[in-house]
């Protein structure tokens, strides 16, 4: 979970006692977008959406489903597991801070509050995950096209297979392959060869209009295309517009079979994920639609349902 897009962090703050979170709310909602509940369920259904926070200030002693509870439940949960926690209580025994630093918890804040320190530790606990952000983003980076790399695409493949999986919505990927990069290479030099994948790959991002749409160099000449929520048609639109972009690129390859411009081919998959296939099966199945758009003479795209 990273912060969010938006220039102001989203806080949670979960308290049973409401005075808490009206002190809480008006001391930081001049620097944060604020939301507040009372409940530790209400927390965990805010967690399941998709708007969650960069940070919760979470109470212990709650009638329902107490604090230790909902921190065990967000370090289970991929999607939430990274948020940091800052514990808001009255006990202040040393086994009991312990517990909740044992359970993942960043930090502590003892009751009554010294909105001082609150704010103090609620700006720390945000600027270190900002920069542990940046560092992830950087480790997901491929240098070359400056695009996610093969270790994002495949936190995300796994990420969104189990998300369609729930939702029962279609997922489809998109495996693309530059034609007869290898003679280019050989021939135009691999200064430029990395150059032309620079400029497919910016090609490719360019056609991505959804947010959670998300294109990564999966190796080599080789790029992945991971579309939630699409079906096969969905899919089928965005290689028709990935084709298009780079033919409007008109990047010179004079020593191809297929054309005397870069093209590409690609293999397109689409299945609504179950617990009874693993998402490599989606990728191989990709996979084996690119091949056949090869065979069938490259510069197109193959595409097919995965029952």
């Amino acid at each position: 979970m990273k912060l969010s897009s938006t220039a102001v962090p989203h806080i949670l703050i979960v308290d049973d006692q409401v005075i808490n979170l009206m002190i809480l709310e008006n001391a930081l909602n001049p620097f944060y977008r604020i939301t507040t509940v009372d409940s530790g369920q209400k927390a965990m259904d805010i967690l399941n959406t998709e708007d969650k926070p960069d940070l919760v200030l979470l109470d212990i002693q709650m009638p329902d489903i107490d604090g230790y509870q909902v921190l065990l439940h967000m370090r289970q949960n991929d999607e939430t597991k990274n948020i940091p926690v800052i514990f808001i209580t009255g006990k202040d025994a040393a086994e009991d801070e312990a517990v909740g630093l044992e359970l993942g918890a960043m930090d502590y804040i003892t009751k009554p509050f010294n909105i001082t320190v609150v704010k103090a530790r609620v700006r720390n606990q945000l600027a270190l995950k900002s920069k542990s952000d940046l560092l992830e983003s950087l480790a997901s980076i491929d240098s070359l096209t400056e695009i996610p790399n093969r270790r994002f695409y495949n936190e995300h493949l796994e990420k969104e297979w189990r998300r369609c999986g729930r939702k029962q919505v279609p997922l489809s990927l998109i495996m693309l392959d530059i034609d007869e990069f290898k003679r280019y290479n050989d021939n135009y030099g691999h200064s430029r060869g990395d150059e032309t994948l620079y400029e497919v790959a910016q090609a490719i991002i360019t056609t991505l209009r959804r947010a959670g749409d998300k294109a990564a160099r999966y190796g080599g000449e080789e790029f992945v295309i991971l579309l939630p929520d699409a079906n096969q048609s969905d899919a089928e639109s965005v290689a028709k517009n990935i084709q298009r972009q780079i033919k409007e690129q008109a990047i010179a390859h004079g020593y191809s079979h297929v054309s005397d411009l870069v093209t590409v081919s690609m293999g397109v998959a689409t299945t609504i994920p179950n617990n009874q296939v693993e998402p490599q099966t989606l990728q191989e199945f990709a996979d084996q639609k690119l091949y056949q758009a090869k065979r069938n003479g490259r510069n197109q795209f193959a595409s097919g349902q995965l029952d």
